[in-house]
């Protein structure tokens, strides 16, 4: 029998790169290369233990990485394994034998409606400001908002429409589809993100007279000075400042989405449409990630009841 290391380098090639998304399939070849060879790879296929899978998942937590890493590796390891199991060459899937390892829940630190204003407010003349508003008014993940083109945005039907998202791949950025198909959405604009769109088309102008022939023209809303794809780091750097400047927190970029989600919820909009706006695939998922709003939604359903056996 092969080692682990033999197979699992076909496995990435055979079965794998054929039928997967480039991303998934470098998230997968980079977990393979970096931590489980090295750690697994020269062991016989039928030799391979639950025990062994255990201590690399033991060895890589002490070794700092988050309980969603392993997680991960470990997930990674169980595709394989299941492969190996329907090619025969071994008649258990051990991965699928060792618990994962406890997560820590992320504390989510979303804008409350007061913030919210107060970072509009600070960014009415900033730059990036449609970028921000985008993630802010409807949630949208970093790489939604990056990959979004002029031709997936109708300003005068106020539409916007998520394809694509702008990835990293093998030191390479392009632009890839959602993993899911409720990441494929349509969403209704709000005027004022109508007016700053607007506002980006006309700056966006701007930049590609001001550059001339250096100008790359890529399609997308948000580009650098010379039409480049923006990159992820500089508009985080960004955020923060921008959050400094008005005298707010630190935050992740990623809490702009979860301020979207947790300013629908407050005001009232159903979860179902929260979910299809932030494109998860389960109504579950939408409340579990927000089930720090559910005590003033009980609240709030508590006094409407009392106005309603009152009158």
């Amino acid at each position: 029998p092969p080692t682990l290391s033999v197979f699992l380098n076909q496995w990435l090639a055979e079965s794998v790169k054929p039928r997967v998304r480039p991303l998934t399939y470098a998230s997968y070849e980079i977990n393979v290369r970096k931590h489980i060879n090295p750690s697994l790879g020269a062991i016989r296929m039928d030799q391979l233990g639950p025990e062994h899978v255990q201590r690399f998942m033991n060895a890589k937590l002490k070794e700092g990485f988050s309980a969603k890493s392993v997680t991960y590796m470990r997930q990674v390891l169980r595709t394989a394994l299941n492969q190996a199991t329907r090619w025969s060459l071994v008649t258990r899937n051990v991965a699928t034998l060792v618990d994962a390892p406890r997560k820590e829940r992320y504390q989510i630190h979303p804008l409350d409606p007061t913030e919210a204003k107060e970072f509009l407010r600070s960014i009415s003349s900033h730059p990036m400001r449609a970028l921000f508003m985008l993630a802010l008014a409807l949630g949208l993940r970093q790489g939604e908002v990056l990959g979004l083109r002029w031709q997936d945005v109708d300003l005068d039907r106020g539409v916007l429409r998520v394809r694509y998202q702008l990835q990293r791949i093998e030191g390479k950025l392009q632009l890839v589809e959602p993993k899911t198909e409720s990441s494929r959405r349509s969403l209704a604009l709000p005027r004022s993100l109508v007016e700053a769109l607007r506002g980006r088309q006309l700056r966006q102008a701007e930049e590609r007279r001001l550059a001339g022939t250096d100008w790359n023209e890529s399609g997308l809303v948000f580009s650098s000075r010379i039409g480049a794809p923006l990159q992820a780091t500089n508009v985080i750097l960004a955020f923060r400042k921008a959050l400094e400047d008005a005298g707010l927190p630190r935050r992740r970029f990623h809490d702009l989405r979860h301020s979207c989600a947790t300013l629908l919820l407050v005001q009232g909009v159903s979860p179902r449409v929260v979910m299809e706006i932030l494109g998860h695939s389960e109504i579950a998922m939408t409340m579990n990630t927000y089930t720090h709003v559910v005590p003033e939604l009980r609240r709030e359903a508590a006094n409407r009841m009392e106005e309603l056996l009152r009158d």
